[in-house]
Order: C-alpha cells, then structure tokens, then sequence
C-alpha cells in the first residue's frame, strides 16, 4: 500500500499537510481495492463505527503497524476560569487517547518502519 499515501498523493489532487475525509479513504479503497465506490464507502463507514462503537464499549482498538486507540478514565478535578481565576469543577470523563505505534513513528521521522519494532 505504499502508493496509497493520503499526505501527498497527487492521484487524489491532495497536498502534504490537508485532512485526510472518508471520501479520501474511500476513494483510496476504490482504486485500490476494485471496489464499487458505493461499496468502497459503505467499508469504510463499517470499519469507522466499529472503532466507535468499541470506544464506546470502552475496548482499546489496536490496528497493527498504525497504532492503538485507548479509552481513559479521567476523575473529578478542579479547574479554575483563566478569564475570571473561578474555581469550577470537572467531572468525571472518559477521553479518546491515541498511540501510534513505533512504526508510525519512524515513518514520521523518515526513518525504515522495517528496522522499528512494534
């Protein structure tokens, strides 16, 4: 899949540094995959409420060679207003954490995935 780079990927009329939509992954999908581009979406619809709904079942969601997505639990806290110093409480949350693996994080700093372990 190294072609289907989404940061530059000039098939895609797309420039370094831009989001990256579901109409981009689908788009991917379908000139990788052969999809329809109606089947193509409907994939990638499934794979994202998958990952949602295992967030919200509170599962960590690990893609290898990409990352983990961790749910946390964060407890009560006091903040305070930076404008007026008010002290006012935080409740209790849960938070979308993601850490990318050691292979994403050489291919960000430009070095070989292949020598990084996971």
């Amino acid at each position: 899949m190294a072609n289907a780079r989404v940061g530059g990927d000039s098939r895609l009329g797309r420039e370094s540094g831009r989001t990256v939509t579901r109409a981009d992954l689908s788009e991917i999908v379908y000139q990788k995959v052969g999809l329809s581009r109606t089947e193509s979406a409907e994939l990638v619809q499934s794979v994202l409420d998958e990952i949602c709904d295992a967030a919200a079942r509170g599962e960590t969601v690990k893609l290898s060679g990409f990352g983990s997505f961790v749910v946390r639990s964060k407890g009560e806290r006091v903040g305070r207003n930076p404008k007026t110093g008010v002290e006012v409480p935080i409740l209790p949350r849960r938070v979308m954490v993601f850490k990318p693996s050691n292979v994403l994080k050489a291919k960000i700093n430009g070095r070989d995935p292949a020598s990084e372990k996971e």
